[in-house]
Order: structure tokens, then C-alpha cells, then sequence
């Protein structure tokens, strides 16, 4: 344990993701360090498939809303004010 705990993603950050994250920023969408990620990978117990790219690990965004159980994206108030969900519904 290295003491170093990541701050988990808030739901904003993990609705504005890319197509794919690192296994660093999968991590934290779990609330778990890396190390705790890396251990769960070789066990075949991370909680979503991670794909190897190189000598990384990537995780595709969609895999891993479907294991936090997000079927899909909340529009926020903010975003109705700005004139962002309108968008989102054309």
C-alpha cells in the first residue's frame, strides 16, 4: 500500500471522458488506486475488459459506464442554461 489514494472521478468528469482511458483514470471512476487495478487485472477480476495496448492497459469508455451501471448520460442544468442539451437532442 502506498498510501496515495486518488480522488475518485466526479459524475461530470466521467460523462466528459474519450472513447478510451488509461488504467489510471478506469481506476478512479472505481474508487481504487492503480496498484489495487493492476492486481484485479491479473486476477481476471477488474470490474470492466481492459484491452492492451503496447505494455498498457486502456479501457474503453462505454465498457466502463456500463460496469459503473450508467445506461446513459444525465443532461445537467448548466448545460440546459448554455444551450449544450439542446444539441445533445437534434
Amino acid at each position: 500500500m502506498t498510501g496515495h489514494t486518488e480522488t475518485p472521478l466526479t459524475f461530470r468528469e466521467i460523462f466528459n471522458l474519450p472513447v478510451s482511458v488509461d488504467l489510471k483514470t478506469a481506476a478512479r471512476a472505481f474508487g481504487m488506486c492503480r496498484g489495487t487495478a493492476y492486481r484485479l487485472i491479473a486476477l481476471g477480476t477488474f470490474p470492466c475488459e481492459t484491452v492492451r495496448v503496447g505494455g498498457r492497459h486502456r479501457v474503453l469508455t462505454v465498457e466502463l459506464l456500463r460496469a459503473l451501471g450508467i445506461e446513459e448520460r444525465p443532461v445537467f442544468a448548466d448545460e440546459i442554461a448554455e444551450g449544450v442539451a439542446l444539441t445533445l437532442f437534434d
